[in-house]
């Protein structure tokens, strides 16, 4: 047989910076292209090795764009997970839903690297708590791998030692496992990793951005939750074809509690281990509420009592850096970045947010005098609608998530007051909705709040400008200035105690599982959420509250996409969808001008459905691995 030489190819994220030096293989020719046994033989290679694979783990992140695939960077559209689901929509393309299938060979190639790396492992020179804790990793590794193919695939090829090609291409295909089986290898690596990974790195900050016991647990409660509720819900949207009769996709009902359970004992182990708390869990007022959330986003490091796992980012300006400031910035604070006001949230997101006042209840925006929500079918002068002074005061009395998350008609945001308005109603009744001006008593008003474009920021229709009446502040940094390409360094959280909360109160409450104290301790979970974000009054474990509070709490966080996937709940909630807005108008009917609200849906967008074979995603180049497609691809 010919001899084998593997080549690793170099690329250093975040994590390579804070390990030890490495050793003489950096400086053999060339420098990006090494002879694997050369790396994989020196400790401090498999280490570089190891931030490497970090790097490329699937992680959806502030480089993960649904067009473009994982660690797209530059002109990608920024078209995020969030705006495929109920949170936003995009300003540039409402309509855009185009998702690109680039796991199946990167989470492949990625196998394999992980797959050499287990091999290398035992034959290092280092101690053997040291070959423990690197095996470790890379199991996790490989769990987060398959946790990736299978929630996009089913179930998929599980390759566990490294192929070699020996002129028998045969023996290098691979048949899928079932569906079960996949959701299963998944579980067991996060526990192979729970059993040898450090409780923490003795090397501080990095142990957030190095996989630990605690983030081996987090995986492992968001994987079983995912699993379980694909059994339970599988006949919400049932599929048939050779891949569902060979139980490659689909789950079946019995299986669910048992992985219920699975995501309690493993969020369990994280509420429990007295390591972990909700950053700043007990704030004076909502003001102070909201600050503290949107200080968390802005800086993760600042809440390592909550962080349990995050992506690290730095140096501005290369290729460790990202743009999410940039694209979502509004357009009057954009500084010279070409793009901007990307993501736009959507009211249906804005109605979930509670009032203070009304605790436990979605509080939709009420537009009318008489306490509906209005329809949404823009300005009708026969509707008497409620009036403000000021575009704000609808806001009142809003959940602090809302305030910290959302930058809504008149927000402050880098010191400047953000005029979002969509139109004029003149005295007559007759409105102004495009480019223009009305004067009236000797004033003259603006469609759009003010007579330049750099001087508002929503509903001229121009991608720059907001669709929706709300632009995203959740992650942006206040104090950044972001003039050109890849400027943001803000970390994002993957894993955070708020998550691992909500996994385990879904899971008690669908489950019915009441060992332990499990739903009391499940009820406590969600109103120490609340807590955080300043309520004062608990509301009763319900599938309805566990699930608003998971909206809320984890919005823009790319977990509503795979929420409405898991619980097979996207074909229905996107059934000849149309994503709405909220309309500030200024109208001059009264005796002064005053503000009034008018919902209507998205303007551009068009009615979205979702197909049910999408739940799983077209697999590709069936026809030379051999495995068998997905329904209707």
């Amino acid at each position: 047989m010919m001899k084998k030489i593997y080549f690793i190819y170099l690329v250093f994220g975040v994590i390579l910076s804070t390990m030890p030096a490495c050793s003489d293989y950096l400086d053999l020719e060339p420098k990006n292209k090494l002879p694997g046994d050369v790396v994989l033989s020196d400790p401090n290679g498999v280490k570089a090795f190891i931030a490497n694979l970090y790097y490329q783990a699937p992680i959806e992140d502030f480089v993960y764009f649904p067009r473009e695939g994982f660690n797209a960077r530059g002109n990608t559209g920024a078209l995020a997970l969030s705006q495929y689901g109920i949170e936003a929509i995009h300003s540039e393309w409402p309509n855009w839903n185009e998702y690109r299938n680039d796991w199946w060979d990167k989470g492949y190639k990625l196998n394999r690297s992980l797959n050499l790396l287990l091999e290398s492992i035992p034959t290092l020179s280092i101690s053997q708590k040291e070959k423990d804790e690197l095996m470790a990793e890379a199991h996790f590794l490989r769990a987060y791998t398959y946790f990736a193919l299978a929630k996009r695939y089913g179930g998929v090829p599980i390759i566990k030692t490294v192929q070699e090609y020996d002129t028998n291409f045969e023996s290098l295909r691979v048949a899928r496992s079932t569906e079960k089986e996949t959701w299963d290898f998944v579980l067991e690596e996060c526990d192979n990793a729970i059993r040898n990974l450090p409780e923490n790195w003795e090397s501080g900050d990095i142990s957030k951005r190095r996989a630990t016991k605690w983030t081996a647990y987090a995986l492992k409660s968001r994987a079983a939750l995912h699993a379980a509720s694909i059994a339970k819900y599988w006949n919400r949207a049932p599929l048939s074809g050779d891949a569902v009769s060979k139980n490659l996709i689909g789950l079946a009902a019995s299986d669910a509690n048992a992985y219920y359970q699975a995501c309690i004992e493993a969020s369990a182990a994280i509420m429990n281990a007295n390591r972990f708390t909700l950053h700043k869990p007990t704030p004076a007022n909502p003001q102070e509420a909201a600050a503290n959330y949107q200080a968390m986003f802005m800086d993760p490091n600042q809440a390592s009592s909550e962080v349990i796992f995050l992506k690290g980012y730095s140096n501005a300006g290369g290729h460790i850096a990202h743009d999410y400031d940039g694209w979502n910035n509004p357009n009057q604070t954009s500084e010279g970045f070409p793009h901007r006001g990307r993501t736009n949230p959507v009211l249906e997101l804005v109605d979930l947010y509670e009032n203070y006042n009304t605790p436990g209840q979605p509080a939709p925006i009420i537009t009318t005098t008489n306490g509906t929500v209005g329809a949404n079918g823009g300005f009708n002068a026969s509707t008497s609608y409620r009036k403000f002074n000021s575009v704000e005061e609808i806001f009142a009395n809003k959940d602090a998530r809302f305030f910290a998350s959302i930058i809504y008609p008149n927000a402050t945001w880098k010191g400047v007051s953000i005029v979002i308005q969509g139109g004029i109603v003149k005295p007559d009744g007759s409105v102004i909705e495009s480019r223009d001006s009305y004067t009236h008593q000797g004033v003259t008003y603006y469609t759009y709040g003010k007579e330049s474009s750099n001087q508002y920021s929503g509903f001229d229709g121009s991608a720059d400008m907001t669709r929706t009446g709300f632009l995203m502040r959740k992650f942006l940094n206040e104090g950044s200035r972001i003039n050109t390409w890849l400027q943001s360094t803000t970390d994002f959280i993957d894993f955070r105690l708020a998550e691992v909360l909500l996994n385990y109160a879904e899971a008690a409450v669908e489950s019915g599982y009441s060992q332990n104290n499990v739903q009391a301790n499940a009820a406590k979970a969600i109103n120490d959420l609340r807590r955080r974000a300043g309520h004062t009054t608990d509301i009763p474990l319900t599938l309805q509250n566990v699930m608003r509070e998971r909206t809320v709490e984890l919005a823009f966080e790319n977990k509503n996409f795979w929420d409405l996937i898991r619980r097979r709940e996207f074909h229905t909630q996107f059934n000849n969808k149309l994503k709405t807005a909220l309309v500030p108008m200024l109208d001059l009917r009264g005796a002064t001008p005053q503000y009034i609200f008018v919902r209507k849906n998205v303007p551009g967008s068009n009615p979205t459905t979702f197909p049910e074979k999408d739940y799983y995603r077209h697999i590709p180049g069936v026809s030379g691995n051999g495995v068998i497609q997905n329904p209707q691809h």
